[in-house]
């Protein structure tokens, strides 16, 4: 079974008191102390992201590790990933992110780990990265659509309720065929995906949603089901 998690926001960078999208990835592994390893390239390794990742995940019933690009701790970036249960990417530059991936093989790597049944999720970039195309301010100048490993079909847009620019931004791009049609997730909401399929919607806020966007004459913005997971 492959997984990945897209969260358009929250999780312990965003909202450190509010746990419940990142049990909920715990829980997917179905084990005692999954192996979660925490990638935060888009960041640049940033030590405060990683400290927070720490903070986090020490307190709950898992093993954490991370993975730095900049300042490896080993060769067999392979044999690392693929002993792991749990992938969690962390936001922040995809461009970057996409271009040290590939120049370390990472990109191969976890598409190995994915198919082999280890769950891959992440924040933002960490959310995009996994479709063929998503909307990104990786250049510093606006929003604009990217280019991504493409392990799911269509686009994705994160933060479409946190930045008031993104859902205009996102209309505006599938409406010129810039970029294809594909998923909006508000800041608290998570898609997760088994075998290339929405299996559950689920968000760490009552009123945050997904929406799946595309254009036929006009811009189509459709809700979608979008369980909160604090009534369960």
């Amino acid at each position: 079974m492959r997984q990945i998690i897209a969260l358009g926001g929250g999780g312990f960078s965003m909202e450190p008191d509010n746990p419940l999208i990142d049990l909920y990835i715990l829980k997917q592994t179905k084990k005692t102390s999954p192996k979660i390893c925490f990638v935060p390239t888009a960041s640049g390794d940033s030590d405060n992201y990683i400290s927070r990742f720490y903070n986090f995940f020490n307190k709950q019933n898992c093993t954490p590790s991370h993975l730095s690009l900049f300042n490896p701790s080993t060769r067999d970036l392979e044999g690392f990933i693929l002993e792991k249960d749990i992938i969690y990417v962390g936001g922040g530059n995809t461009k970057n992110l996409l271009a040290l991936w590939r120049e370390w093989s990472l990109d191969s790597i976890l598409g190995k780990a994915w198919n082999q049944g280890i769950v891959l999720a992440g924040i933002s970039a960490g959310s995009i990265c996994w479709f063929d195309e998503g909307v990104t301010d990786s250049f510093g100048d606006g929003l604009e659509p990217i280019k991504c490993l493409g392990f799911l079909k269509g686009s994705n847009c994160p933060h479409y309720d946190g930045e008031l620019e993104r859902r205009p931004a996102y209309h505006e791009l599938i409406e010129s065929k810039n970029i294809q049609a594909g998923i909006a997730t508000d800041d608290g909401v998570a898609l997760h995906y088994i075998d290339q399929k929405i299996s559950r919607i689920v968000s760490s806020r009552p009123n945050s949603k997904a929406y799946r966007v595309s254009f036929d004459i006009k811009v189509i913005e459709k809700e979608l089901q979008t369980e909160f997971l604090g009534s369960y």
